[in-house]
């Protein structure tokens, strides 16, 4: 397209739609085809270069327009010989679309919510989101509770079998247990005067001090083959210590000590341990321990005079022990 306008300005400031602008058509712009220009005048006289040209419609601030009034008719500025174009909202025209106010929600109303410039009522949602939470966790705190309170009713057992009892709460039993029934039972104890003697061993009741029965103990050890011997019923198998009360003239005496029929490498040593040196028998009861292994059930245990031992002595009772009296 070739400018109209042939004067001092140069092509970089002709505008090929000078037409449509009252100065452009001052120096000659005319249209591309026939039909009026669309009126938008620019200032009135020839173009100057490195100044725009303005709109005669300025842009309009959102919601200034009012729908549903009367706009008045602007008169728009055209050429010469062109029909005077006008613009209007389509509403105003007869039979144009109808008009209708759209009410905003409560929460974009500027000043309602308590949002800046009518925005979504962030803090509401921002309660609300919390007050879901809090919910959510109290409701998993009192089932975690619920579930601890069940494991303790139940003794904080649970079944591993899979049968019909697992998990479920026991009630507890007035009757004794088993162990509560049966206490461990008191390791024997038996009076030396009512063991099976070996002569020449005899039954006496002389001396003072003896705790036998009446008063009775064994004497007559001082000889070889002279034997007590007892049958200890135990519970259970186990070391154990075996206890004998005896007296002596105030010197030491040792005897064979045999636990089902082995006798002990070591002689039960029946020594003067109070060191007493008073002779008299009734001064010098004692007590002298030795270990031994007992089986579940019937024991022999016997105590004699053997060849090489010194058995001037009085027996006076006999008890096992698992540990010191």
């Amino acid at each position: 397209m070739t400018a109209a306008n042939t004067g001092a300005s140069t092509p970089e400031d002709d505008d090929p739609f000078g037409y449509l602008y009252a100065d452009g058509q001052a120096a000659g712009a005319t249209p591309p085809r026939q039909g009026g220009g669309y009126g938008y005048p620019g200032p009135v006289g020839p173009a100057q270069p490195g100044v725009p040209r303005t709109s005669y419609n300025q842009v309009r601030t959102v919601g200034e327009r009012q729908y549903g009034q009367q706009v008045p008719q602007q008169q728009a500025y055209a050429p010469q010989g062109q029909p005077t174009a006008q613009y209007a909202a389509p509403e105003t025209y007869p039979g144009g679309a109808p008009t209708r106010s759209v009410p905003l929600p409560p929460q974009h109303s500027a000043g309602h919510g308590g949002g800046r410039g009518g925005g979504p009522n962030t803090k509401g949602l921002l309660i609300g989101a919390i007050a879901v939470v809090a919910v959510v966790v109290i409701g998993i705190a009192a089932a975690l509770m619920s579930g601890g309170g069940e494991d303790d009713k139940a003794g904080g057992q649970t079944g591993t079998n899979g049968g019909a009892n697992a998990g479920q709460s026991v009630k507890p039993s007035d009757e004794p247990s088993d162990k509560q029934k049966d206490p461990k039972e008191p390791l024997p104890k038996q009076d030396a005067a009512t063991l099976q003697l070996g002569a020449p061993a005899a039954l006496a009741k002389d001396i003072k001090g003896a705790q036998g029965a009446g008063g009775a103990f064994v004497t007559g050890f001082n000889a070889v083959g002279a034997s007590v011997t007892w049958k200890a019923n135990m519970a259970a198998p186990g070391d154990y210590r075996l206890y004998v009360r005896y007296a002596i003239p105030a010197q030491d005496a040792n005897a064979t000590l045999t636990v089902n029929g082995k006798a002990n490498s070591n002689p039960l040593g029946l020594k003067n341990f109070i060191g007493s040196t008073d002779p008299a028998w009734e001064k010098n009861w004692q007590t002298t321990w030795a270990p031994v292994t007992l089986k579940k059930g019937d024991n022999e245990i016997k105590i004699s005079c053997e060849q090489g031992n010194q058995c001037n002595v009085i027996l006076d009772w006999l008890q096992v022990s698992d540990g010191a009296l």
